[in-house]
């Protein structure tokens, strides 16, 4: 939310949109590292480091652990179409929504802001429930289910007061998720011994999603395409050979 909030604030200077954050990112990220007081590991303690050992540690065998790996794949599959909303609504904005390049900043950081409040009140009321009840997957069952209608609402909205309600559902959604996600996780480590490690290899789940977003939407962009102008199309329109200016 920070981050969106100092890029509108700068939305006549592409270089500035991009430099600012980092920086700021850079000097926390720095001053963080400088200040944090590292637990280190006594030399006896140190296992052997190789080339294997540390590949070791992005692994884990889902045959014998099962749930964690239901668990990874989850998220993974969760913050997907949260990778492909955030990489991509500037674009939804200005060609579905037609909005001005102008407003596009200061809509995407109103956006931002709606989902960050819904997702906090979310992730709230739903760790409590979560907690009174003593269920977990059934939260987490229903915050995707939520969330999946979310994206809908988004996809569908043809203003902007409909994306901002599409944007507050995902903030629901993904508050109800994340409250209970990390709980359920915890329940389903394989190693006790090795809990630093798995909690990493699952954070790939959470990261992975905003690299893959922005290869596989071009890829699928064709077949897309193609089932839009087949819904689009009525039966009395005559072909044309000239492409609509909307897809120019």
């Amino acid at each position: 939310m920070t981050g969106t909030f100092v890029v509108q604030l700068f939305s006549g200077n592409q270089l500035a949109m991009f430099m600012v954050p980092c920086v700021i990112g850079g000097f926390f990220i720095l001053l963080f590292a400088a200040t944090l007081r590292d637990r280190r590991l006594a030399k006896a303690d140190k296992p052997t480091w190789s080339l294997r050992q540390f590949a070791s540690t992005f692994y884990f065998n889902p045959r014998k652990s099962p749930d964690f790996g239901w668990a990874f794949a989850s998220r993974f599959m969760f913050v997907l179409p949260y990778a492909f909303l955030t990489t991509y609504q500037a674009y939804f904005l200005l060609n579905k929504i037609g909005s001005a390049e102008a407003d596009a900043p200061q809509q995407i950081f109103l956006g931002t802001v709606v989902q960050s409040v819904v997702l906090i009140a979310a992730s709230l009321i739903g760790g409590r429930l979560s907690d009174r009840t003593g269920r977990r997957k059934i939260v987490v069952l229903a915050a995707a289910i939520v969330y999946g209608l979310a994206m809908f609402a988004v996809a569908i909205s043809s203003n902007f007061n409909g994306f901002l309600v599409g944007m507050a559902i995902t903030g629901l959604g993904f508050g109800m998720y994340m409250a209970v996600d990390l709980a359920l996780v915890a329940d389903v480590l394989p190693d006790t011994d090795d809990t630093a490690k798995d909690l990493g290899v699952l954070n790939i789940a959470g990261a992975l999603p905003s690299s893959i977003a922005p290869a596989i939407a071009p890829a699928s962009w064709p077949s897309v395409a193609a089932a839009t102008a087949c819904c689009m199309r009525s039966p009395e329109s005559a072909p044309s050979s000239e492409p609509s200016s909307s897809w120019r």
